[in-house]
């Protein structure tokens, strides 16, 4: 055993530790207590979630567990909903309004880190692991939803409470398919979060996304003996590229374009008959990026035809950007503020030090995981989320928690390594009692819901808005089969 994976044994059991004296003394009833009294649980659930680290679509273990925690604490679960074996929603109270609370739980391919660790260390080389946090994130919003719950029979009040646990967030756009599906047709509101470096709840959008996969055919021929009966479908991909790269001058400049190449061949000495790659593009406005969407098909079908192949494209999945809501904002930061942030332990300071030495010029100062950031509107993350086809049907509230040390990025071995120990863990119970409080606030304020419509219909663009989505009919299951 070395050093460090000494060092993270000791983070990890740190873990029931993770509601500070300044957690607990929030005021808020019995909703901050009720979460505060469960911390250890909570935080048992969602290590159990980061040892699972199941990829999209492939989380049975974790989405399970998700429903046993719900149903054991009288949520009525309906499972494979939308047609997704790992989606599932929990359901208590009856009548209006009706608010929901998402969950995700999926990991992300190739990122396997000791918990707690400050230098890399997979515990199964290429495995997944939790780099964005999902395994708090399901778990902070079943939290919020069982004291909500308690809350609600406490005072007896009226409406539906739901928790919807959303598969492959990361690319295959679960939540896409529950709104196609009508769930969302009848609720009035959606509240969530997401782990992250420091604690927030700005009204912020997003970027769209459309992602493909873009498959070349070619004809197979010794390279060398009779290259002129083959036709490279590795040639169709790189020409495709190269067609990418240059339209990067000549698109917005808010514009994102990156790909991968998946297969490019089998030996050098046989021209190539299949090669495959998956593209992205991103941009803040879906009616823009559509537009420039039609010109990178129109970029493959040029690939394929001055190469003498033949290509295919798959969409893998759409997102629209996050659609924001200022009424609902306000509301979770000012209960973000009466929560408060995390407080380190010195060895949680410690290993905050020596993982930040690792990161490359972090921006994020250390000790800002102790405050709330000022609300901030108008801002456009870099990200992009199926969240954001949700908000675009339903008023949506999104916050952040400092689950990561201060600098750590998303999507990092070093996001993993702080997702499995006692620093994601306080995080998450900053977002589990802030979530709490607002979806209480909102099922007690009538106005603020009709507030939050008002402007919601207003910025969507009113009746003649029509929103759309060119996900395939049946969800990408296989999308990170291999992974």
């Amino acid at each position: 055993m070395s050093k460090h994976v000494v060092v993270a044994v000791a983070f990890v059991a740190l873990a029931g530790l993770a509601g500070s004296a300044q957690q607990a003394s929030v005021p808020g009833g019995g909703i901050p207590a009720s979460i505060e009294a469960k911390k250890d649980q909570y935080a048992a659930v969602a290590k159990q979630i980061w040892d699972y680290a199941e990829l999209g679509f492939q989380e049975e273990k974790s989405s399970a567990l998700l429903q046993k925690t719900l149903a054991d604490a009288g949520f009525a679960v309906e499972k494979g909903v939308a047609g997704m074996p790992t989606a599932f929603s929990a359901s208590y109270g009856s009548g209006k309004p009706v608010i929901v609370l998402i969950g995700e739980f999926d990991a992300l391919p190739g990122l396997s880190q000791a918990a707690g660790d400050v230098a890399r260390n997979p515990v199964k080389a290429g495995a997944p692991g939790h780099g964005c946090g999902h395994n708090l994130l399901g778990t902070a919003s079943a939290a919020a939803a069982i004291a909500v719950k308690e809350w609600m029979i406490q005072t007896r009040q009226p409406g539906t409470l739901r928790y919807y646990g959303t598969p492959a967030e990361e690319g295959g756009g679960g939540k896409v398919y529950m709104v196609r599906e009508g769930l969302l047709k009848d609720v009035d509101a959606v509240v969530g979060w997401h782990p992250g470096d420091q604690n927030s709840a700005d009204p912020s959008s997003s970027l769209a996304t459309i992602a493909a996969t873009f498959r070349f055919y070619g004809t197979a021929a010794h390279a060398a003996a009779a290259p002129d009966r083959g036709r490279s479908a590795l040639d169709g991909v790189e020409a495709f590229d190269y067609m990418l790269n240059m339209m990067r001058e000549h698109v917005p400049q808010e514009t994102r374009i990156h790909y991968v190449i998946k297969k490019g061949g089998v030996a050098s000495n046989i021209v190539p008959d299949f090669a495959e790659g998956e593209y992205q593009a991103r941009h803040p406005d879906m009616r823009v990026l559509q537009g420039i969407w039609e010109r990178i098909l129109k970029a493959a079908e040029g690939a394929a035809m001055g190469t003498g192949t033949r290509v295919e494209h798959e969409v893998i999945t759409s997102y629209w950007s996050v659609l924001p809501n200022e009424a609902l904002a306000a509301v979770q930061h000012r209960n973000l503020t009466k929560v408060g942030g995390v407080d380190y332990s010195p060895e949680e300071q410690a290993f905050a030090e020596k993982i930040r030495s690792t990161l490359i010029s972090p921006t994020t100062p250390m000790g800002s995981q102790t405050q709330v950031q000022p609300m901030t509107v108008g801002r456009v993350g870099s990200a992009s989320t199926d969240m954001g086809d949700i908000s675009w049907n339903v008023p949506t509230v999104q916050m952040n928690a400092a689950t990561f040390a201060p600098g750590v990025p998303a999507h990092s071995w070093q996001a993993v390594a702080c997702a499995g120990m006692s620093i994601g863990v306080k995080g998450m119970i900053v977002a589990a009692k802030t979530m709490a409080l607002t979806v209480s606030d909102l099922f007690k304020d009538p106005a603020t819901l009709a507030k939050a419509k008002g402007e919601f219909l207003e910025k969507r663009g009113g009746a003649e808005f029509k929103y759309t989505t060119i996900v395939p009919t049946r969800p990408p299951f296989d999308y990170r089969k291999g992974s």
